[in-house]
């Protein structure tokens, strides 16, 4: 129990860099069209298609990560 406790901030602070990574790497959307008050071509939702989907199936892997073992450390420092 003591080394998972030990090592559980270590962790955590890995999956949150992951985390941190993923979401950054992800498309945004606005084009500068869009920024400029223009509508841009592309309105709406789009379907994500390879290394797009895999990002975002990852970012949500990598937060699932992080909640549960945010709530296993509350757990144990109970």
């Amino acid at each position: 129990m003591t080394a998972l406790t030990a090592g559980l901030p270590y962790f955590q602070i890995g999956v949150a860099v992951l985390l941190i990574a993923t979401i950054l790497l992800q498309q945004t959307g606005a084009g500068l069209s869009e920024v400029l008050g223009g509508a841009g071509t592309d309105v709406g939702f789009h379907t994500r298609r390879g290394a797009e989907k895999t990002l975002f199936y990852l970012t949500i892997v990598f937060a699932l990560f992080f909640f549960l073992s945010a709530l296993t450390a509350v757990f144990l420092h109970q």
